[in-house]
């Protein structure tokens, strides 16, 4: 169900909860979405994407959190995007039914990355039989050529997309490659929704003209963002830059360390005081050292964050 408010600013790239024993905990669902609403500002979600280890998930257990995100979010959450990609068509389409039956405001799509497609119209007809599945909810473009390989270029897969893909709304780009990007500002920005999906550069898409952010960042230093993105719109580019440079200072001291999603489930932990568990594997929990040393990092930088005058 498509939501009446257009998809901008943040938006969170859920971290998936999970027991010690490896179980999905949606019981912490509802205590996240308030984290999310009040302590940060963000009120758009992204569910069961790279962050959320979606494609670690059983189909049954995205199902789950789908719900739960779907439940707990309403009248609270302004946009709750569930990611549906995954390597089997069927899956992927079983998921985007779900999604839509639950009411979801948007669903997502990556490539699929084991057996790639090596070209538009290849990527296309398997997005289109997924979106398919889902007639009456928007369908957003998961574009992550890092972990999956298919580098496509997005503004030729923008190019007449709606003609195939009615549903069609925008395109999550978690990529570096700002040409590509900036090219499908230059020609799409009226029609689609264009998500920044690189934390550590959200500045230079804003200026590029960004819709807004999907990451994990946002979810422990969505306020500090925020401030960014209102100096942006006061033109404040000072300001702006000094946020950017703050965030920065962060992101390039835990990656220093080895920052992944392992990592950010214990970075969250730390700042939510929601108990994220341990990923599951093959990604192995975060160290005691990274803990501690993140978690001082942290602190110090919302100490020192720019503010609004």
């Amino acid at each position: 169900m498509a939501s009446p408010k257009k998809l901008q600013g943040l938006v969170a790239a859920t971290i998936t909860p999970m027991t010690s024993d490896g179980k999905i905990n949606c019981s912490v669902i509802e205590q996240y979405v308030d984290y999310l609403v009040i302590n940060q500002g963000v009120k758009n979600v992204f569910v069961n994407g790279t962050t959320g280890e979606g494609l670690s998930l059983s189909t049954e257990e995205r199902k789950q959190l789908a719900e739960a995100w779907v439940t707990k979010g309403k009248d609270k959450l302004d946009h709750v995007i569930i990611h549906v990609g995954a390597l089997s068509l069927p899956e992927t389409k079983e998921l985007a039914r779900h999604a839509a039956d639950i009411g979801a405001s948007g669903i997502a799509g990556i490539a699929p990355s084991f057996l790639k497609p090596t070209n538009k119209d290849a990527l296309v007809a398997f997005l289109q039989e997924v979106a398919s599945e889902a007639p009456d909810t928007p369908f957003y473009y998961y574009h992550i050529p890092p972990l999956t390989g298919v580098k496509i270029r997005v503004e030729e897969l923008l190019d007449g997309i709606t003609e195939q893909i009615p549903t069609f709304q925008g395109v999550k780009f978690s990529d570096t490659d700002l040409l590509d990007f900036a090219q499908c500002v230059n020609k799409y920005q009226e029609k689609f929704v264009l998500l920044y999906g690189v934390d550590e550069q959200l500045l230079s898409a804003l200026v590029v003209g960004a819709s807004g952010a999907v990451g994990s960042t946002y979810n422990y230093l969505g306020k500090q963002y925020n401030v960014m993105l209102e100096a942006f719109a006061k033109q404040d580019l000072e300001l702006a830059q000094q946020c950017q440079f703050c965030a920065g200072e962060f992101l390039s001291f835990v990656i220093q360390l080895g920052f992944g999603v392992a990592q950010i489930k214990e970075v969250m932990t730390f700042a939510s005081g929601i108990v994220m568990g341990p990923p599951r594997l093959p990604l192995l929990r975060a160290s005691q050292d990274f803990i501690e040393k993140a978690n001082a990092k942290l602190k110090s930088v919302i100490d020192h964050f720019p503010k609004l005058p």
